[in-house]
């Protein structure tokens, strides 16, 4: 009996960790600037990128370009946390405006579309439409988050 008691206590412990690796997504308040540039982050709502950290804390950022020199540059822009303590990431999908799985999402990279700091990573849920916005806006690419350099970043300015 007691090794049942063990094993459901384990197990009601261990259910929470499942939802850990996705948070909610999380808005930015009025004064919250983005870590790279510094620009007010809640004036660009539709391009609101933000990651959270396992520790509950959240950064937001005024785009994906910004979000992604902040991931390239973390002993930069926080000191003391590594990738490896982000819990989510969380982009605007550009058709829809509502934040998704920054992690899942699709990226088209040089179109003609440009963001608050100019030119921008165009966030999408559906590859299809990343697709179909690429030719459109005459992109160069679409890419998911891990096929995303740094050199493609920097590219960008």
């Amino acid at each position: 009996m007691k090794t049942k008691a063990s094993i459901l206590l384990m197990l009601m412990m261990a259910v929470p960790l499942l939802w850990a690796g996705e948070a909610n997504p999380v808005k930015p308040g009025p004064k919250d600037k983005c870590p790279v540039c510094g620009m007010f982050v809640a004036k660009y709502p539709e391009w609101v990128a933000a990651v959270t950290f396992a520790d509950g804390s959240a950064v937001f950022f005024d785009g994906v370009k910004d979000m992604m020199k902040y991931r390239f540059n973390m002993a930069k822009y926080a000191p003391g946390k590594t990738a490896a303590d982000i819990r989510a990431i969380h982009v605007m999908d550009y058709y829809r405006l509502e934040q998704i799985d920054g992690r899942k999402a699709f990226y088209v990279a040089g179109s003609d579309a440009y963001g608050p700091m100019g030119k921008e990573l165009i966030p999408f849920e559906k590859e299809a439409e990343a697709q179909e916005f690429m030719r459109d806006h005459k992109g160069k690419a679409v890419l998911p988050l891990e096929k995303i350099d740094l050199p493609l970043v920097m590219g960008l300015d």
